[in-house]
């Protein structure tokens, strides 16, 4: 016989404390009014306390039957049962609570915030109405193929990142203790061709504008300055990525030597990335100055003095009914390029483009921009483009792209070097 009673149990629950009913079951009353059973046993030399409920829920008498059968299974049957209330605990973690979990610990290392939300919204998207409250210890290959299915063939680069983004999960939860197995491989039923079927799609190229057509545009771009067009214009005529134009601060430029440095952050490789400034450039920039709105250091700003969204470049070509892609200009600018016979490694410098070749990242560190006593390939003189015949506006469009890759006899390249 115990030596709490019913009124024991009662009289206790106003004062905080713990009280003993005997056999390691003992109330436990803290300061905040809570009241719970626990049952403290030993296991292999080391003490276990092991919840039995709420005292406001379970009776005394509920609590000592159940403290007698918990003693049997550790005692007759040698089972850890601390161990076996965890791992029921863990079976129950769903698949959203698994991916919400891993997504608030490793997003703050994920460096653009368009990827951070992205990767969320393809599982909001495309798995939680499937696998949202299934635990992640059942889900199979099975469960994720029929996730898949309906996408694999008409979106198929996001059905990709989808199904490595379920893996992740999968593989978070195991590392947890939530799933007893990695996730199903990639490599097995999950490969297109198995599991999957294969992806008959091909990818399509972002569609990118003749570069014999980009002077009349850029006219007609020019026409009305706005933010956005202001920006896109940057863009095309320095050939970088949408997220450094639109990041772009003031303070990331020395209009006196012609020169952007886009710090790590805002580059996809996460390193700094200098960019020569040619007259056109400039003259961009001299237009979003005069346009400055007080209280913020963005060179082309949106609401509130924040940076544009990524979707504003776009709209300014979907505006011009121009089916492209802002990305395409850079291809242009390739396209350009390999037409005027500019060496590639060049070209990729020009582009922030990483080696392909690990031996030569490792040695060739030049930014082609040369020194004050001897200029390299981007430190040449500007050549003057006459080939095709185009009037004196039109000719800026290719200029400020062999400024790019040869500033001005005016900018002084020993600044840069």
């Amino acid at each position: 016989m115990g030596n709490l009673t019913a009124l024991a149990v009662k009289a206790a629950m106003s004062t905080p404390g713990t009280y003993q009913d005997g056999d390691g079951l003992f109330l436990k009353i803290d300061k905040r009014g809570g009241a719970y059973w626990l049952l403290r046993l030993q296991r292999d030399g080391r003490r276990q306390d092991i919840g039995l409920g709420s005292a406001k829920l379970v009776s005394l008498a509920e609590a000592r039957m159940r403290a007698s059968e918990l003693r049997k299974v550790a005692k007759v049957d040698k089972r850890d049962v601390l161990a076996e209330k965890k791992d029921e605990a863990a079976a129950k973690v769903t698949f959203r609570e698994a991916a919400l979990q891993y997504h608030r610990e490793n997003e703050a290392s994920w460096k653009s915030a368009i990827y951070r939300r992205q990767w969320l919204a393809s599982l909001e998207n495309y798995v939680f109405p499937k696998l949202s409250k299934k635990p992640t210890s059942s889900i199979t290959s099975a469960d994720i193929i029929s996730v898949l299915n309906p996408i694999w063939q008409d979106i198929p680069d996001t059905a990709r990142h989808v199904r490595n983004r379920i893996c992740t999960v999968l593989d978070y939860a195991h590392a947890k203790g939530w799933r007893s197995t990695e996730a199903p491989s990639g490599s097995g039923s999950l490969k297109a061709g198995r599991g999957l079927p294969k992806q008959i799609k091909q990818r399509e190229n972002r569609k990118a504008m003749p570069y014999v057509e980009l002077p009349s545009f850029l006219v007609a771009l020019r026409r009305k300055p706005t933010y956005g067009r202001l920006a896109l214009e940057l863009l095309i005529l320095t050939a970088t990525r949408s997220q450094e134009v639109r990041l772009a601060t003031w303070d990331e430029f020395d209009l006196d030597a012609r020169l952007w440095t886009i710090p790590a952050e805002h580059m996809k490789r996460s390193k700094a990335h200098m960019v020569p400034l040619c007259d056109e450039a400039m003259a961009v920039l001299a237009k979003a100055d005069a346009l400055r709105q007080a209280g913020t250091n963005v060179v082309f700003p949106g609401v509130g003095g924040k940076p544009l969204s990524d979707m504003s470049l776009l709209k300014v070509l979907r505006d011009m009914s121009e089916p492209l892609h802002v990305h395409g200009f850079r291809s242009t600018f390739t396209d350009w390029a390999a037409n005027e016979g500019i060496s590639d490694a060049v070209v990729e410098a020009a582009l922030a483009h990483k080696t392909p070749d690990a031996v030569q990242a490792a040695y060739r560190r030049t930014t082609y921009l040369g020194t004050k006593d001897q200029p390299g390939a981007r430190g040449m003189a500007l050549r003057y483009e006459h080939q095709l015949g185009w009037t004196r506006s039109s000719r800026r469009a290719i200029r400020c792209w062999r400024g790019s890759i040869w500033p001005t006899r005016s900018t002084p390249t020993w600044r840069r070097g």
